[in-house]
């Protein structure tokens, strides 16, 4: 790992610092519309689309690309495969960094975000699907923060708590993979109560299991995905451990992405058969759902097992790419684009240019911070006064 102070000056004028200024700049601009002048001023939504893009890619794509965390943990701390341990840190500060910015995001989206603690503190006991995701998804928080807490402790030279953090690992795993289970899957549930607004090739009784599949599945490629995103831009923060981790990382979990996203399209045909909705595929919408289907799930399932076959590391980054692409279009799909199938053009919902900059302002600010952690936290590197493991 090369030193700080070997490196010369940085530069701070830099083309990515220059734009990621200017987001930050327009999104507080937006921030300000937003909570002065209300929703109405700045989004798109109707009484047909109450939910639109905040929800729809900041949550639910959010939350979605945010599993790495649950997936990568499970792999090493309750499957035993320690030859992973090198991705668990990264995987869980993505996935820390992803939730909190998904809670940020919902403050933008609620009406009265100061309510948002009252489901806990006022109406406790409700039996709404809505409180179960917002419990799970708090709970969930809190797991990953401690999760994360050890690399900030060794960075603060907090060793008595980084000890005591540690040994709370493996209870620590199982909650967040009991957690996830229920979060990932709860929010497909949500979409149960819409039989007559979600289109029937997307609507299904299974769609709980499908988010929480396609979860495991955004979980992994996001592991490779940032992986490969490290590597080329903080290889210098990286030990010798992170490095050569790379392969095995990239096979292992390119392999097992394979698997899960071949038997994801099996499910999907049976769910078409079992509901007898070939018909629709020869409508506009069910070339769409083709284009979904083959091109972002058998199409990369393809590409993961070609590339585990041969070897090829550019090709299994490349499938994390578009199998990340195919996370986020399908999550559109069923909360916007087939979503209110039936209405007329002139009433379906197209976001607002602020709701769109105020995501390009979510996700630039998880960019800067997860890069102010991974340059300063060992993160991506063992701290040499501590166990990794």
């Amino acid at each position: 790992m090369v030193n700080d102070a070997t490196r010369s000056p940085q530069r701070y004028l830099t083309p990515f610092n220059v734009v990621a200024g200017l987001i930050v700049v327009m999104g507080l601009i937006i921030t300000v519309m937003r909570f002065t002048l209300g929703l109405g001023a700045v989004t798109n939504l109707s009484d047909y689309y109450p939910w639109g893009l905040w929800i729809a890619f900041d949550l639910l794509v959010g939350v979605a690309l945010a599993a790495g965390g649950y997936v990568t943990s499970a792999a090493v701390y309750i499957f035993g495969m320690k030859r992973y341990h090198a991705a668990v840190r990264p995987a869980i500060l993505t996935g820390f960094l992803g939730y909190a910015l998904v809670v940020l995001a919902l403050h933008y989206d609620v009406g009265q975000p100061w309510r948002l603690p009252y489901p806990f503190l006022v109406s406790r006991g409700t039996t709404s699907l809505l409180f179960e995701v917002a419990a799970c998804v708090a709970l969930y928080l809190t797991v990953l923060f401690i999760e994360y807490s050890p690399a900030a402790m060794e960075w603060l030279g907090l060793k008595r708590a980084r000890a005591i953090v540690t040994r709370l690992t493996i209870v620590l795993t199982i909650l967040g993979v009991i957690l996830s289970t229920l979060h990932q899957s709860s929010l497909g549930a949500l979409f149960l109560i819409a039989p007559a607004k979600l289109h029937p090739l997307w609507y299904s009784n299974y769609i709980p299991i499908y988010f929480f599949v396609t979860s495991i599945i955004a979980g992994l490629s996001m592991v490779i995905f940032e992986g490969g995103l490290s590597h080329r831009y903080f290889k210098d923060k990286m030990d010798a451990e992170h490095l050569a981790a790379k392969a095995d990382v990239m096979l292992g979990f390119g392999k097992a992405a394979a698997w899960v996203l071949a038997g994801y399209f099996v499910v999907k045909v049976i769910g078409i058969a079992a509901d007898n909705n070939w018909h629709y595929l020869a409508t506009g919408f069910g070339a769409w759902y083709l284009v979904e289907l083959l091109g972002f799930v058998a199409l990369p399932a393809f590409g993961y097992a070609i590339g585990v076959r041969d070897k090829n590391l550019s090709l299994i980054g490349w499938t994390a790419g578009w199998t990340v692409l195919g996370i986020v279009v399908n999550r559109l799909n069923i909360s916007l684009i087939a979503f209110n199938w039936y209405l007329p053009s002139e009433d379906r919902y197209f976001p607002h240019w602020m709701e769109i900059g105020i995501s390009l302002f979510i996700v630039t600010l998880g960019v800067l911070a997860f890069r102010f952690i991974v340059t300063r936290m060992p993160i991506l590197y063992t701290h040499p006064d501590y166990d990794a493991h």
